[in-house]
C-alpha cells in the first residue's frame, strides 16, 4: 500500500467529496444567517460552522504532505517555489473579490467594511468584529491560512537545518496543547461564567477568529499527513480501516454536535480540538484506499470542489443580491427555490470566475515555476 504522493497520485476522491462537503456546510450555515431563509435550513447553525473546520484539516495534509514529501527526498524547501505556488492559487481571485466588495456596494452582505489593509496585511480576523463590521467577515479564515503557509515552510527550514525534524512531533503537540491553554485563559479572564448576547461579538473576536486559537485543523492534517509520510507501517495498518475511520469520524461528530457546539466554556476550550480530531478521522479515512470515499470517482463533488474556494470567497454577495431582488419582486425569498437558485448562481460564478482568473493564472504560475503540481 502506498503513502500518498502529490506528484504520483495526482486526484484523491476521497478529498474531493470532503472539499465538497465543506463548502455546503459553510453555504448551508451562513444561508441561514439571513432573513428571509427555509425553517429546515436553521440546522446549519449548529453545525454548518465547522466547514471552516473541515477545510483546515484539508489545508494542513495537503500543504505538509508537499513540504514532506520534499523533506523525505534530502531536499531542501525551496521558499521562492513554494511562495509562488501559493501566490498564483490563494491571492488573484482574492484580490478580486476584494475589489469588488469596495468597489460595488451592492454586493455587501452587511454595511461596513474593514479597513482596506487589513484585507491586504491578512490581518482582519484579529479583533474582527462581526456585528458593525462583518461585510466579507468570511475572510478571516483565509488570513488563518495564511499565517500558516507563511510559518509552516519557515519552522520546517529551521528544523532541518538544526537536525531537530526527527522531534518535531513534540511541536505539534505543543501547540495543540497551547491552544487549548489559551482558549482556557481567555474564557477565565473574559467571561468567568458564561457568554450572553451582549458579549457573543468580544467571542467572537477573542476565541473564535484568531490564528493562535483556531491552529487545531491545521494541525491535524499535518499530523496525517506525518504519519503518512514518516511512518509508513503504522499509516499503512491505519489505512486498512478507512470506512472504520469514517464510521468514528461520524460518531464522535455527532457527540460534538450535541455537547460541544457552543460558546459555553466547554464547547469553547475543548470544541474546536475535538471537532479536528473527527475531521482528521474522515481525512483519513477518505485517503485511505480502503474506503468507499477513496474509491468513488464523482463528476459532481469534483467540479463542487474545483469551484469551492471561488464559492467561499463570494457567495455571501451573490446570496444578498438574489433575495435582495426576489424582495422587490414580490417572490417568496424563504422557499427552497430562492434556495436553489442561490447555489446554481454560485455554481456557475465560481466556473466563470474559475476559467477567466483561476485557470490563467496556474498557468501563469507553471511557466514560472517549470513544473506542474
Amino acid at each position: 500500500m502506498e503513502n500518498f504522493n502529490p506528484k504520483k497520485q495526482l486526484k484523491l476522491y476521497g478529498l474531493d467529496h470532503l472539499r465538497a462537503l465543506a463548502i455546503l456546510l459553510v453555504l448551508g450555515f451562513h444561508y441561514q444567517s439571513f432573513f428571509p431563509h427555509p425553517l429546515w435550513t436553521e440546522w446549519f447553525d449548529t453545525i454548518g460552522w465547522t466547514g471552516v473546520d473541515l477545510f483546515f484539516v484539508l489545508s494542513g495534509f495537503l500543504i505538509s504532505s508537499q513540504l514532506f514529501a520534499q523533506i523525505k527526498k534530502g531536499n531542501s524547501i525551496s521558499l521562492k517555489t513554494f511562495f509562488i505556488k501559493r501566490f498564483f492559487r490563494i491571492l488573484p481571485i482574492y484580490f478580486f473579490i476584494v475589489g469588488i466588495y469596495f468597489l460595488f456596494p451592492i454586493f455587501r452582505e452587511k454595511e461596513a467594511l474593514p479597513p482596506l489593509w487589513k484585507f491586504f496585511t491578512f490581518t482582519q480576523n484579529f479583533g474582527l468584529d462581526n456585528k458593525h463590521f462583518g461585510t466579507f467577515s468570511h475572510a478571516w479564515s483565509l488570513c488563518v491560512e495564511e499565517h500558516f503557509y507563511l510559518f509552516l515552510p519557515l519552522i520546517l527550514i529551521f528544523l532541518q537545518g538544526r537536525n531537530l525534524f526527527g522531534k518535531s512531533y513534540w511541536i505539534l503537540i505543543a501547540l495543540f496543547i497551547i491552544g487549548i491553554l489559551l482558549r482556557i485563559y481567555i474564557w477565565n479572564i473574559y467571561f468567568s461564567t458564561s457568554v450572553t448576547d451582549a458579549s457573543r461579538t468580544d467571542w467572537s473576536q477573542l476565541i473564535y477568529y484568531p490564528t493562535y486559537t483556531r491552529l487545531d485543523g491545521l494541525l491535524a492534517g499535518v499530523s496525517i499527513a506525518a504519519l503518512n509520510q514518516f511512518a509508513p507501517k503504522i499509516w499503512d495498518k491505519i489505512s486498512k480501516w478507512g470506512n472504520y475511520l469514517i464510521l468514528l469520524s461520524l460518531v464522535l461528530l455527532t457527540v460534538i454536535y450535541f455537547f460541544f457546539v457552543g460558546t459555553d466554556y466547554y464547547s469553547s476550550v475543548w470544541g474546536f480540538p475535538l471537532i479536528s480530531i473527527a475531521y482528521g478521522l474522515l481525512v483519513a479515512g477518505a485517503i485511505s484506499p480502503s474506503s468507499f470515499l477513496y474509491n468513488w470517482n464523482s463528476r459532481i463533488t469534483t467540479l463542487i470542489a474545483t469551484l469551492s474556494y471561488a464559492m467561499y470567497l463570494f457567495h455571501k454577495g451573490i446570496i444578498h443580491i438574489v433575495q435582495g431582488l426576489f424582495a422587490k419582486s414580490g417572490i417568496d425569498a424563504n422557499s427552497n427555490l430562492t434556495l436553489l437558485i442561490c447555489i446554481a448562481l454560485c455554481i456557475v460564478v465560481a466556473w466563470l470566475l474559475h476559467i477567466s482568473i483561476e485557470k490563467p493564472f496556474m498557468k501563469m504560475r507553471d511557466k514560472i515555476i517549470g513544473q506542474k503540481i
